[in-house]
């Protein structure tokens, strides 16, 4: 008998099992082996220090952004006081994953088959890698992390089923020297409908690797072709391909992250990758810190209505953020006019200050009501064309 049985072994579905088990409740964690999600690895400060993650961990320190338009704009904005930390996936899930067993929570490696009741009895059932025969746990609570287009989702929780998503792929490279349009301490991020024509594309040093890719939601993109064609345009396409991976990435919160009964939702499978910017480390790492707090007053009052407790806390502290991020998408994303009037605005060092201090801290700053005021003008002026996009 498990006190929460943990799906999925990602970032949110670690974070969850380790702070159970710190917290002292018997915890299983089930997640399929070998699997790496397509991402450009990029966490904030703030996901450095709530978390406790190592220096080694973090394989290159990035200290610029670069925004490239759909015409070939270059506007380079300085990451002041800090950096972006850039992490690898193969390397960053397993560390995660080792640091919730060493806590004391239960690694078990299968895939996911479903979920049972007996009477107050709830079961979990998976299949076993090693013998490939299906093993059933009992458990009090769940804790669904197994991704966009989540199983437990779909099988526990009200819309599960009905989750929108974009489709991410990108490619691990070799990463040159330092070229004329490749840097080891710089973002790329290129907003061309050629590329993506609803998304972006990235370059993302990896210190001694590169992750250059890009995503969409429209169905026909070539997203293979799309990478290859960011290669050329970044002068990468001789580099050595290490990997590829691709996978849906979801595109806004889910309205319900609990069944009312045993299930809780976290990370991707509550639906929480940021708008605009697609970032989704950080939140799932918090999206599972939630789920673990809702579980644990869950288990500690038997009341089954905290298991609500995740999606309030996370919502009461990023709600806005997200509203603002996806209204920023929605405005500049949908044609390469917007693209270019929005890289237009990213000249501006009072944009640059805020979006990058929201960035570390993850909250939007309300300190200068007067740069927020101009903010507000310039983003008016630019969408109805008021500023010329070729202003530089």
């Amino acid at each position: 008998m498990y006190d929460v049985v943990v799906v999925g072994g990602g970032p949110s579905g670690a974070t969850a099992a380790e702070d159970l088990a710190r917290s002292g409740h018997k915890v299983a964690m089930i997640d399929r082996d070998g699997r790496i999600k397509p991402c450009g690895g990029a966490i904030p400060p703030r996901l450095i220090a709530d978390f406790d993650i190592p220096d080694s961990q973090i394989i290159a320190k990035i200290n610029t952004a670069r925004m490239i338009s759909p015409t070939g704009r270059e506007v380079d904005i300085p990451i002041e006081n800090g950096f972006v930390g850039m992490v690898d996936r193969k390397d960053f899930d397993p560390f995660l994953r080792d640091s919730a067993i060493s806590a004391g929570a239960i690694g078990l490696t299968g895939t996911y088959r479903r979920i049972t009741r007996d009477g107050d009895k709830t079961f979990v059932t998976y299949r076993d890698k090693a013998s490939g025969e299906e093993v059933t746990i009992e458990t009090r609570l769940i804790i669904g992390a197994d991704g966009a287009r989540s199983n437990v989702a779909r099988d526990e929780v009200p819309g599960g089923e009905k989750i929108n998503y974009v489709i991410a792929y990108h490619e691990i490279i070799e990463a040159p020297e330092a070229t004329d349009q490749y840097d080891p301490l710089r973002c790329d991020v290129v907003y061309d409908g050629a590329i993506s024509p609803d998304f972006y594309g990235w370059v993302f040093p990896h210190g001694k690797s590169c992750s250059v890719g890009m995503g969409t939601g429209i169905d026909g993109v070539d997203l293979k072709q799309a990478t290859a064609d960011l290669r050329a345009a970044s002068g990468l396409t001789d580099c050595k391909t290490l990997r590829k991976e691709g996978a849906p990435i979801p595109l806004r919160p889910m309205d319900r992250w609990d069944n009312g009964k045993d299930v809780v939702l976290a990370g991707d499978a509550a639906g929480v990758v940021a708008p605009s910017s697609g970032e989704g480390i950080y939140y799932a790492m918090l999206g599972g810190r939630v789920a673990a707090t809702a579980a644990a007053a869950c288990l500690k009052t038997g009341r089954v209505k905290d298991l609500k407790l995740a999606r309030k806390l996370f919502m009461s502290e990023h709600k806005s953020v997200f509203k603002v991020l996806g209204a920023m998408q929605n405005a500049y994303y949908r044609s390469d006019e917007r693209r270019e009037r929005f890289v237009s605005l990213c000249h501006d060092v009072d944009v640059q200050r805020l979006t990058f201090e929201a960035y570390m801290n993850k909250k939007l700053v309300a300190a200068r009501p007067l740069a927020h005021l101009k903010i507000g003008i310039k983003n008016l002026a630019h969408l109805t064309g008021l500023v010329s996009e070729t202003r530089v």
